[in-house]
């Protein structure tokens, strides 16, 4: 019973410090706020010193997984994009011009 009772007192331990985190993480976002949390994601420099990090945590296969799906996403986008321009503009092409002619 008291090795089970040490468990518990551990967890209630790591629990409680879990939550000192969370406090903290909450105050420094909210320090934050006025930059704002989307400010600091559009930062490049963000992103590559994330993707460093990654990197130097030991994730490589992960980094460079996460890099070609993003890339292939990023082109993905850009065919699509350049579809909807071009459809857009045959379209337009098509519409007679001048007024509108009249309903009945």
């Amino acid at each position: 019973m008291n090795r089970l009772k040490e468990l518990e007192a551990r967890r209630r331990a790591l629990l409680e410090r879990c939550d000192a985190q969370r406090a903290e993480l909450g105050a420094r976002l909210a320090d934050l706020a006025p930059f704002g949390v989307r400010g600091v994601l559009r930062n490049p420099l963000t992103w590559m010193a994330a993707v460093a990090g990654m990197l130097f945590l030991g994730r490589t296969r992960q980094v460079l997984t996460f890099t070609l799906w993003l890339r292939s996403a990023l082109s993905i986008a850009g065919r699509a994009a350049r579809l909807v321009r071009t459809l857009s503009q045959l379209r337009g092409r098509g519409a007679p011009e001048g007024p509108d002619p009249p309903r009945s």
